[in-house]
């Protein structure tokens, strides 16, 4: 079979990370080739953060662990290494001003994710990592030791190192399809079985809510009636259900089975106590108006008819009728106004894949495979997901640099 060419490095995968270890494995002396079968590199970073590309969140280290979802210990040696003030450095030092908005989010003062992959490609640039677009069939082993990568239509890269970055299954029309799952497979790498997190949730009786924003909205996640996840910010109500940042972030915690709940408390910063008395105080300005006509003040239009449906009062009822019990009722409905969880929307839309490469089975000091000597990780295809935030972006640069240097000084 046809030689094309022989690197120290070859990385599998254009979007964050593998663009990342390649450059990081180049700036330390390695001849290094990215592959990537899409035509363009970063097509799924293009749309992140709706295009503007929340790249990282400015915080320490140890609010960056607390912010993983699954096996946060796990990147304790690759965030040590590479921290969100890292990245912010790598992209201003690349050309790109930064800004921190709320929630710490960091995004380009641009606001367009564009300028953030065309840092990343300028970097590659400049570091001489050769850019190869085809598709990795194989990655091929000889000796017990990885040998390069085998191209779909024939040829082979020869490398002694070979980097897995091809991310998840989620928006797998930017080249995110498994394919690095199938290949950790082929030397007896575990996969913890793929599913969506960071996703739009389907619930019923969202229909007539549709598009209604709601912001600084409390929310508890409830299962079999237990609390397991509690949050305050921004929900979307769509024409199947929940999305938003926080029902996003809730999605990471419903991965055990049982009944899920989403709890909204429309009025987080009144107790019960005070918003009776400001429904009360309500009503006491407008006595003889009907109940259905009387929360203008309270809530958003779109919102109102639930509400009144919900909490079993006459809506036609003048308001200086509307008994204590009444009120109680009306009160419990906006601390407490709950949809059932049906079902995710396919992974497909997900943000981000949850699941993927045991990293039981990975060195969280190098990122190399402990089964093949000379596989390594980054990024997505390993089982590690975060909140949003800019934190799974940053999960991608850190290992891509951690499993780029390894893999270059190894």
């Amino acid at each position: 079979m046809k030689i094309l060419d022989r690197f120290d490095v070859i990385v599998v995968g254009g979007g964050a990370a593998g663009m990342m270890a390649a450059i990081s494995a180049a700036e330390y002396g390695a001849s290094c080739a990215l592959v990537e079968k899409n035509g363009r590199l970063g097509k799924k970073l293009l749309i992140t953060g709706k295009g503007r590309c929340n790249l990282t969140n400015n915080c320490d280290r140890d609010t960056l662990i607390t912010n993983v979802c699954r096996n946060p210990r796990f990147l304790y040696s690759a965030f040590s290494g590479f921290d969100s003030a890292d990245t912010m450095a790598f992209f201003e030092r690349h050309g790109v001003p930064l800004k921190t908005e709320r929630g710490n989010r960091v995004f380009p003062q641009s606001d367009r994710s564009r300028d953030v992959l065309t840092a990343l490609e300028r970097a590659l640039r400049e570091t001489g990592v050769t850019v190869i677009t085809g598709t990795v069939s194989a990655v091929c082993i000889a000796d017990g030791a990885v040998s390069g990568v085998r191209l779909r239509g024939g040829g082979e890269l020869h490398a002694h190192k070979v980097i897995l970055a091809t991310g998840g299954v989620s928006y797998p029309a930017t080249g995110s399809t498994g394919d690095g799952y199938r290949f950790a497979e082929v030397f007896g790498h575990h996969i913890v079985p793929p599913r969506p997190a960071l996703v739009p949730v389907e619930c019923p009786g969202c229909t007539e809510l549709m598009g209604l924003s709601l912001r600084n909205t409390g929310l508890r996640l409830l299962r079999d009636g237990a609390e397991v996840y509690r949050d305050m910010g921004e929900l979307l109500f769509t024409h199947f259900g929940l999305s938003g940042p926080m029902i996003l972030s809730a999605t990471s915690h419903m991965g055990a089975p049982g009944s899920y709940l989403f709890e909204l408390d429309l009025k987080p910063a009144l107790d019960q106590k005070q918003l009776d008395a400001r429904v009360l105080r309500d009503f006491s300005e407008m006595p003889n108006r009907q109940f259905k006509n009387s929360l203008q003040k309270l809530l958003p239009a779109k919102l109102i008819p639930e509400v009144v449906r919900r909490s079993g009062i006459d809506p036609d009822k003048a308001v200086n009728a509307v008994t204590r019990e009444e009120r109680a009722a009306l009160v419990s409905v906006l601390k407490k106004l709950t949809f059932s969880f049906e079902r995710f929307r396919p992974i497909a839309e997900a943000i981000v894949t949850s699941g993927g490469v045991d990293v039981r089975e990975v060195s969280a000091k190098t990122m190399e495979s402990k089964l093949i000597s000379g596989l390594y990780f980054a990024g997505e295809l390993l089982d590690v997901d975060a909140y949003t935030g800019g934190f799974n972006l940053q999960i991608a640069f850190s290992t891509g640099v951690l499993a780029g240097h390894s893999a270059a000084m190894a």
